[in-house]
């Protein structure tokens, strides 16, 4: 086996928050030099790129730790970079994020603060939880794949928001207003999906969706409590159905959604908690899903949880 590289290993992605990673790098990199870091460093030059330096940083390079500089995405691909090696156990990799993208849902579940020098300081605290992590095996036009996912998930509105999105961020288009256009349109468009969704074996759910949400943490979307009580170490996965509601009834609930309490308050709401959930369209095939940006076909979808599979470094005053 490599010797242990270490160090941790930086993997900036530039383009993360239409260009803000790369132009804020050297503030970054000045933050880690500051608190004595040691630490490499990586751009990523395409879209996925992030997958293989990891898991040759992994395999080739002796490297255990990693800094994410980007957002929910970056994180996507490091994680999946990680979890696509089977030469080091997961749980003996540690994970570190700079919050850089647009959406930041993860880092909102553990309260992370925005300011870079904040951040360097939680870094060398090393305050590490350790996280579980979510898998999904997906169709792929008959050909099954496997992808894992720190944050969460979500299928219907959810896919099209993410879809939207990306489409927005193609043409330059910043911030929370990206997300805000992404659902007023999704919802002229989605016209709803029927879903049976099947949690430990027993069939929970048999409706049409708006939207649906399967997470470890509570954010998705940009900031969205789809998942309110969600734990990250709990062994379990967190699911939140929203049947299909009118465009005036969702409008007025916006702010409940940000806030979580739109559970409590929307009779088409159903949560569910699991280790394993199993969803399929009627008709078959007929659903795509987005895991923190990266976008998947097709139904059926089976999610696991990895429990305590991964070391991940956080503020010191989070709380579940």
């Amino acid at each position: 086996m490599t010797e242990t590289n270490h160090k941790w290993l930086v993997v900036v992605n530039p383009k993360a928050s239409v260009g803000r990673a790369g132009e804020d790098w050297p503030l970054i990199k000045q933050a880690l030099v500051n608190e004595a870091i040691e630490f490499d460093s990586i751009i990523t030059e395409r879209p996925k790129h992030a997958i293989e330096i990891v898991h040759k940083a992994i395999v080739e390079q002796g490297y255990r730790k990693f800094i994410s500089v980007g957002g929910d995405g970056t994180n996507n691909e490091i994680i999946n970079g990680i979890f696509n090696q089977d030469l080091v156990p997961t749980n003996e990799i540690t994970f570190g994020s700079f919050p850089v993208g647009t959406g930041n849902d993860w880092s909102r579940t553990f309260g992370f603060p925005l300011d870079y020098k904040a951040i360097a300081k939680i870094i060398k605290a090393n305050n590490v939880f350790v996280h579980d992590i979510g898998q999904v095996t997906y169709n792929n036009g008959g050909d099954p794949k496997k992808r894992y996912f720190l944050n969460a998930a979500g299928t219907g509105l959810d896919y099209m928001v993410c879809e939207s999105t990306n489409e927005l961020k193609q043409k330059g288009k910043k911030g929370t207003i990206r997300y805000l256009l992404s659902v007023v349109t999704s919802l002229i468009k989605y016209k709803g999906d029927h879903v049976q969704i099947t949690i430990d074996d027993q069939l929970v759910f048999d409706d049409n969706i708006l939207s649906l949400s399967i997470g470890n943490c509570r954010f998705n979307g940009g900031g969205m409590m789809m998942m309110r009580d969600a734990i990250p170490n709990d062994g379990l996965l967190d699911i939140t159905a929203v049947r299909s509601i009118s465009m005036i009834k969702f409008a007025l609930n916006v702010k409940n959604i940000y806030n979580g309490t739109f559970i409590d308050k929307l009779k088409e709401v159903s949560t569910f908690r699991g280790k394993k959930v199993h969803v399929v369209s009627i008709p078959p095939n007929q659903l795509k899903v987005e895991t923190e940006g990266e976008t998947l076909t097709n139904s059926p979808f089976d999610f696991d949880i990895l429990p305590l599979a991964l070391h991940v470094v956080v503020p010191e005053n989070h709380q579940f």
